[in-house]
């Protein structure tokens, strides 16, 4: 256990965890798909969710909830080729993704509200009343 850093022990995140064993975007990426990074972060009065989309427009992303799942998509169309063009490297990614988050109780998804500057889009999820947990009584059959 000497070798695992407190930032380890302290901040476990089981989907970068889950990501980074299984090399999921790393292969996306080695494959030329066009994979945002992602920000979760929670705040005192919501979650704030961020992704690093440059060179896409408001009109090719889409955020949808579907119950408590989250889902941002969006497609980084190629660049036109003209014929005689010279490329000395070509490692920027085109295509479409989707990425899904499935929200904790007690998120407000009446009240998104979202923003697309320099590149990154942002949502604030506030957070809405707690959900009380409550004692349901049982109550006992009449035996036959």
């Amino acid at each position: 256990m000497a070798n695992i850093s407190k930032r380890t022990i302290k901040e476990w995140e089981p989907l970068r965890f889950m990501r980074e064993m299984m090399h999921w975007d790393d292969l996306q990426r080695m494959a030329g798909a066009f994979v945002p990074d992602f920000e979760v972060k929670e705040t005192d009065g919501s979650y704030l969710i961020r992704a690093d989309v440059p060179g896409i427009a408001e009109k090719d992303l889409e955020v949808s909830i579907s119950g408590n799942l989250l889902t941002i998509a969006g497609k980084r169309e190629e660049e036109k080729k003209e014929e005689g063009d010279k490329f000395y490297t070509f490692e920027r990614s085109y295509g479409s993704f989707s990425r899904s988050f499935v929200l904790p109780e007690g998120v407000d998804t009446e009240h998104v509200a979202t923003e697309l500057k320099d590149g990154v889009l942002t949502l604030a999820l506030p957070r809405g009343e707690k959900v009380a947990t409550r004692k349901i009584e049982i109550k006992r059959g009449k035996s036959s």
